[in-house]
């Protein structure tokens, strides 16, 4: 459900406060707007909070994938079990810890690098989703980190890539990926990122969706850390998506307070929307995924236009024989949250 406007008359702008009822949604908790008289009067919508996902249920709240990789990566995704046995997926300091193998060394033509992929049980129509990262995988030869957001019947329901990169990379990539004929234009307000690939989001049968690359040198992999982590925030309605990138230190403070307001966030990284489109028809009961993959489709793909082929000319060949590569190859998650829209 899109924000509602709400039109109020100067009579009740006289009031310091006017709050509106939980309107109708897909969650059960509804929206709410409130209306709040200063001398700059600033009408903005209120976000539920309905789900958490942190140190304290996260094993609960996701699927462990023990699957085959559908972008046809160089890895061994393994169940619950196994990634608690071997320390790929853990609790600590109310933090949780996703990573891969760092020790073994492989055979190129096996099974791949041990790694972990998790769904979670709840998905979503339209939402507000924050992710706040202590750590990502840091940029690495061969990897290919992402968290995304997808729905069942893939690509008809749409799929929403907020984080992901190859490599060495610096810089955050941002897709869309639907059926062929959503072409969204930029919505209002504009976006901070470049274009990339294809105006069409369409996947499959040769479409690669629509990218938006982030104009921001810290927000993927190695700098983002270096840079003390931060957070993506993701605004998802039926007029459009947005989504932002924070470092730590400039995260909102209504954020950080958990009563969001992305009208005070400014110009976002991506911003899909102003016609072209039609979300609510495209983007339908998405959850959120994590995972870390090697070479495959994207990473494997454009292995020989990067600096790492001078080391091994085979993709798979180098994760193969690198354990030590990819010591920095994790997810370190403070929290997920998701409000309704």
């Amino acid at each position: 459900m899109s924000l509602k406007a709400i039109i109020i008359s100067l009579s009740a702008l006289l009031s310091c406060t006017t709050a509106l009822p939980a309107g109708p949604g897909f969650f059960p908790n509804g929206t709410s707007s409130r209306v709040t008289t200063t001398s700059d009067v600033r009408i903005a919508a209120a976000y539920n909070l309905i789900d958490t996902y942190d140190a304290s249920n996260w094993y609960d709240k996701f699927w462990v994938q023990d699957i085959a990789d559908p972008t046809h990566g160089f890895v061994d995704y393994v169940n619950a079990q196994e990634a608690q046995q071997l320390g790929l997926m853990k609790s600590q300091n109310n933090q949780v810890y996703m990573g891969v193998d760092t020790w073994s060394y492989l055979d190129p033509n096996g099974a791949g690098r041990k790694s972990v992929r998790i769904q979670s049980k709840n998905s979503y129509n339209r939402a507000l989703v924050i992710a706040d990262f202590a750590h990502v995988p840091g940029s690495a030869c061969g990897s290919w980190p992402a968290y995304w957001m997808v729905g069942p019947n893939w690509p008809s329901q749409g799929e929403l890539d907020i984080y992901e990169g190859v490599h060495l990379n610096n810089y955050n990539q941002i897709t869309l990926h639907t059926t062929p004929g959503c072409s969204p234009n930029v919505g209002p307000g504009g976006e901070t990122g470049r274009r990339v690939e294809n105006a069409d989001c369409g996947a499959g049968g040769g479409y690669s969706g629509c990218g938006v690359v982030s104009n921001q040198p810290t927000s993927y992999g190695t700098p983002f850390n270096a840079n003390g982590g931060g957070v993506y925030a993701s605004l998802w309605t039926s007029s459009g998506i947005k989504v932002w990138y924070f470092a730590s230190r400039d995260v909102p403070g209504n954020i950080r307070s958990g009563n969001p307001d992305p009208n005070t966030w400014g110009t976002p990284s991506a911003n899909y929307g102003n016609g072209g489109c039609d979300f609510d028809a495209r983007f339908r009961d998405m959850s959120i995924v994590f995972d870390i993959t090697f070479c495959g489709d994207w990473a494997g793909g454009v292995w020989g236009s990067t600096t790492c082929s001078q080391i091994n000319p085979s993709c798979n060949a180098y994760v193969a024989s690198q354990p030590q590569s990819f010591s920095d190859t994790y997810w370190l998650v403070n929290s997920v949250k998701v409000y309704s829209v």
